[in-house]
């Protein structure tokens, strides 16, 4: 089977979508904080302790849905931590970015060598399973890559026209997109900066925390260190590569999977056996970052992003 074959096959695509989910999920996250203005590099150790928050309350006798909340407030409460030493004490958010990171890494191995202090191979979860939508799975190609998915990937395209929906047709998005913008326009009408770029990190944080959480719920029925492997880093580019838009990331997260999905299809059917695995394990990483350098030299930063604001000063 040569490349052209496997890109017209649904077990591809639907390997992609799987791969692109996390990743849809924590690029929202890091959206949603840059739109106000506030970098979050916590977005690896956040995916970190998402992981492990909510295979861990799976694992303890609760719900998955449960479980999805529960990972959803561990990753607020690091996202709190983020913002209140970022923006109302205007601490470096680079520093306090990778102090989040280290924070919620370290303290989720702690946790769990202190609740599993025996284990050598971790125990597994009954995850989310595949279902299919009627009617529309049996689409040739698109259904079975699309609508046979878990229903936590289903939430994960949701949640981006939720996104879009909030941050251009509501005043609580205006006052986001204001915030990261012009945020002395926006106290000058009366609305906290503080507060909006406070709540915009932590329900960001959150949905980072999802996206690690559907790592070990979804991809997989246990947790492992190092299961992400990165990806937190990844989605900050592709909050660059969507030109800070949910719908644009979401194209740069299955375009990214669709990389990552490829190099395995390819290694499994000897395609190129003359050359160095690492090469197709970089594929997807060199092709993103092409693509990368080509969407960013059009994309319109933040103008206040990064820059700390303090109440009557120009």
């Amino acid at each position: 089977m040569d490349i052209i074959e496997i890109l017209f096959t649904a077990s591809f695509w639907a390997a992609a979508i799987r791969i692109a989910t996390p990743l849809i999920f924590a690029t929202l996250g890091e959206l949603i904080c840059e739109r106000a203005g506030v970098l979050n590099l916590g977005i690896e150790g956040i995916m970190v302790a998402g992981a492990f928050a909510g295979w861990m309350a799976v694992y303890s006798g609760t719900g998955l849905w449960v479980g999805v909340a529960v990972a959803m407030g561990v990753g607020m409460l690091f996202g709190l931590v983020h913002a209140l030493l970022t923006v109302p004490f205007g601490l470096s958010q680079h520093v306090v970015g990778l102090g989040v990171t280290l924070l919620a890494t370290s303290s989720t191995y702690y946790a769990y060598r202190l609740a599993l202090p025996e284990v050598t191979n971790p125990p597994k979860i009954a995850a989310f399973q595949p279902y299919e939508i009627p009617v529309l799975s049996e689409i040739p190609l698109l259904g079975p890559a699309l609508f046979s998915q878990t229903p936590f990937t289903y939430l994960a395209f949701v949640l981006v026209a939720v996104v879009a929906l909030v941050l251009y047709r509501t005043p609580v998005g205006l006052a986001v997109r204001a915030v990261g913008e012009n945020p002395a326009a926006v106290a000058a009408q009366g609305l906290s900066v503080t507060a909006i770029r406070m709540g915009a990190v932590i329900v960001g944080s959150g949905f980072m925390a999802m996206g690690g959480a559907f790592l070990t719920m979804s991809a997989f029925d246990s947790f492992f260190f190092e299961m992400v492997n990165g990806r937190g880093w990844i989605c900050i580019a592709l909050v660059v590569f969507g030109s800070w838009r949910p719908g644009k990331a979401l194209l740069g997260a299955i375009l990214f999977a669709a990389f990552d999905a490829l190099q395995i299809r390819v290694q499994q059917t000897g395609f190129g056996a003359e050359f160095p695995y690492q090469i197709f394990l970089m594929m997807p990483y060199f092709l993103s970052i092409l693509a990368l350098v080509a969407m960013s030299r059009r994309a319109e930063v933040p103008a206040a992003l990064m820059v700390p604001f303090n109440k009557g000063e120009r």
